[in-house]
């Protein structure tokens, strides 16, 4: 099996698992995409219902967003970077979806019987055609792992067809459910501690996930930008960490490029889009990769680690042995359970 035939299966494996219905779906907005699926922490299989059923206290005007489909890559080697904490791990099938994983005891606040909350930004080159919807199995595996979640959806694409992302309002929405999420969770999903809150977001949502934690590094005057930080954390999977290496090596077709409004506006956006132009955060982070993956090479997180090394900012890099892109996010892959396992590990750390 070639790697591109390898990845093919993967992506297959990871959106054959049923619909994991939410416990709640609420808005941040008016528009059909500010919405945010909570699951509730859990035991045991995961819930998966038809998609008639309806979540309790569901928003009624809540639409849902076209399904998944598949996007191109290309292959490169990872490399370390300095000033990052560099692990291999194995990626083969065969994880256990039921088992609570280590360290869940460990998560409810004492006395107050509260649980952390993940918030989980999907990928999809921030196209049109990936919603929330495939990220739902990932998103109710952290929730049987003793975790409260928050699963993001937000404005994608443009007007052109295929087009990736939209300026500004991929990231008006991003930091505006994340500023409302604690309104929405009080009432929605109690069992959630605002207070203990990890970003986690697969490939363009990886993306995303590291630039909402370094809201408080966006340049003076910045919409977007906070005082301070206000996450426990971020674990970010085979993301788009650094714009400008993606460019170069044309990862998703060129989508890098495409979010930021094309090579005219690239540079003048840049440094109030790219992570690896918001180090030193003083968030911890941890980057889980898969060292196969074609879709967005390693090569691109080796060099956010090693713009973060020399920003004076440790990052935590976990390449995955023999798992390419999709696997982080399939819950039958052991590369999924590593993944939640370094949530739980943030979350714990002293």
């Amino acid at each position: 099996m070639n790697a591109a035939e390898r990845d093919a299966a993967e992506q297959a494996s990871a959106f054959a698992h049923p619909h994991a219905r939410p416990d709640a779906t609420v808005s941040y907005g008016p528009h059909p995409d500010q919405l945010v699926d909570l699951y509730a922490p859990r035991s045991g299989p995961e819930r998966v219902t038809a998609d008639t059923e309806s979540p309790r206290r569901a928003d009624p005007g809540a639409a849902r967003a076209p399904a998944a489909a598949p996007g191109p890559g290309s292959a490169h080697a990872a490399a370390p970077g300095p000033g990052s904490a560099h692990a291999a791990a194995p990626g083969a099938k065969g994880a256990d979806l039921t088992r609570p994983g280590p360290g869940s005891a460990l998560l409810t606040a004492p006395g107050a019987g509260k649980v952390p909350l993940v918030v989980v930004l999907h990928g999809g080159a921030w196209r049109a055609a990936y919603d929330r919807r495939h990220v739902s199995p990932f998103a109710a595996f952290l929730a049987r792992r003793g975790l409260a979640v928050a699963s993001v959806e937000y404005r994608r694409g443009g007007a052109a067809p295929g087009a990736a992302g939209r300026w500004p309002e991929t990231f008006d929405d991003v930091a505006a459910a994340l500023d409302a999420l604690p309104a929405l969770v009080a009432d929605a999903l109690p069992e959630a501690d605002t207070g203990r809150v990890v970003l986690t977001g697969h490939s363009a949502g990886g993306h995303l996930a590291l630039w909402a934690a370094a809201r408080h590094a966006l340049p003076p005057g910045s919409p977007w930008r906070l005082p301070g930080p206000r996450v426990a954390g971020v674990v970010a999977l085979a993301p788009i960490a650094d714009l400008v290496r993606a460019r170069e090596l044309s990862v998703c077709s060129d989508a890098a490029l495409q979010l930021l409004g094309g090579p005219e506006r690239f540079e003048e956006r840049r440094p109030s889009a790219d992570p690896a132009a918001l180090l030193p955060t003083g968030v911890p982070t941890t980057i889980v990769h898969g060292r196969d993956d074609i879709v967005v090479p390693a090569e691109v997180t080796a060099s956010y680690a090693r713009s973060a090394g020399e920003a004076g900012q440790a990052v935590r890099l976990t390449l995955v042995e023999d798992a390419g892109h999709f696997p982080l996010i399939d819950p039958a892959a052991d590369a999924c359970a590593l993944v939640a396992d370094e949530v739980t590990r943030l979350l714990t750390r002293p």
